[in-house]
């Protein structure tokens, strides 16, 4: 999982916020300690720690002196918010400046993302498409 792309404490972060997200680390819920992020990923503590503190800076994760790291109440519904932030600035926007330079409709262009993202509506009933097997 780690990479040479980006500081290692970002993607130490960047890991217990996707698991927030997915739902794979709960509100209120431990999260692994430093040392064992540090142990399972070959890592530093110091930098394992770096990461974590980036989240508790944040107000994602907080601590309970003795006790260890935990997620904070709300933190998914934050996290979610700033990534569809994220998500809009990096690719929905630059997505339609292209799109309107080529001419391309909205109603076309939402068309080919659920083409390509198989989310658009199949044609007809499940028995339609049954019977013409």
């Amino acid at each position: 999982m780690i990479d040479d792309t980006k500081p290692i404490f970002l993607q130490i972060a960047e890991l217990i916020e996707n698991g927030i997200v997915d739902g794979t680390m709960a509100e209120e819920s431990q999260v692994p300690s430093t040392n064992e992020f540090a142990a399972f990923h070959r890592i530093n503590p110091a930098t394992a720690a770096k990461g974590v503190n980036v989240l508790v800076d944040s107000g994602i994760l907080y601590k309970r002196r003795g006790i260890g790291m935990f997620v904070a109440t709300g933190a998914r519904a934050r996290l979610i918010a700033r990534r569809t932030e994220e998500f809009v600035e990096q690719y929905v926007k630059p997505l339609a400046l292209e799109a309107r330079k080529l001419g391309i409709s909205a109603e076309q262009l939402n068309t080919m993302i659920e083409r390509s993202s198989g989310l658009a509506p199949e044609s007809g009933t499940d028995k339609e498409r049954s019977a013409a097997l």
